[in-house]
């Protein structure tokens, strides 16, 4: 048992590592958790995906694409799509907001939510290197028996982490009780989405 505990430790420090840096997907669930909108379910939408691409990657998915460049071209390309086109709506949303609080209706459907939660997961090819190629490299060198305790770490990081951000973030709701708040934080959304797409683009042409 003992011997399980480094293994564990491994997957949890660097999945925390990983996820810890501000991009799409973290802007956006502390956006729900600001709102209430929908929190628990992305939460558990965010940790299960991640769980799902490191799982995929522990096997052996994350060698299979680097062996496919024209599969990662294309999801770097989709990635650039999605990122702008997020980047521009919270340029919209900056220039029209009023205070959001959380006796506000929700803006979005459960559904809604999830899908863009599925299409900022997914459509991010930092991801797979992130998650499926460096998290499935790292599980891989575990052996058979570690694995399963490399993966339980590695999740429990995600779900901690998300969790904390989209239920702690209600901590910051009176601050962001003001219009001039979410304008910040639309203008932040989307100059990091725009930049994200920028260098997935740089990359493609470099």
């Amino acid at each position: 048992m003992t011997t399980l505990i480094p293994t564990f430790l491994t997957g949890f420090v660097m999945s925390a590592a990983l996820i810890m840096a501000i991009g799409a997907q973290n802007l956006f669930v502390l956006r729900q958790g600001l709102k209430r909108e929908h929190v628990g379910a992305i939460v558990l939408f965010c940790g299960s995906a991640d769980t799902l691409l490191i799982v995929a990657g522990v096997a052996g998915v994350g060698a299979t694409l680097a062996a496919i460049p024209q599969l990662t071209l294309a999801l770097t390309w989709g990635g650039v799509a999605f990122l702008s086109w997020y980047g521009l709506k919270a340029f919209h949303r900056m220039m029209t907001h009023t205070a959001i609080t959380a006796n506000s209706p929700p803006a979005i459907s459960l559904g809604r939510a999830l899908a863009t939660t599925a299409a900022i997961t997914f459509l991010n090819p930092h991801v797979y290197l992130d998650t499926v190629l460096l998290m499935g490299a790292a599980g891989s060198t575990q052996s058979s028996a570690h694995r399963p305790v490399f993966v339980a770490g590695a999740a429990t990081a995600s779900i901690t982490w998300f969790s904390a951000l989209g239920f702690g973030a209600r901590i910051l709701a009176p601050v962001l009780a003001r219009p001039s708040a979410w304008r910040v934080l639309d203008a932040l959304v989307g100059t990091l989405m725009l930049a994200l797409a920028a260098s997935l683009i740089i990359g493609v042409l470099s």
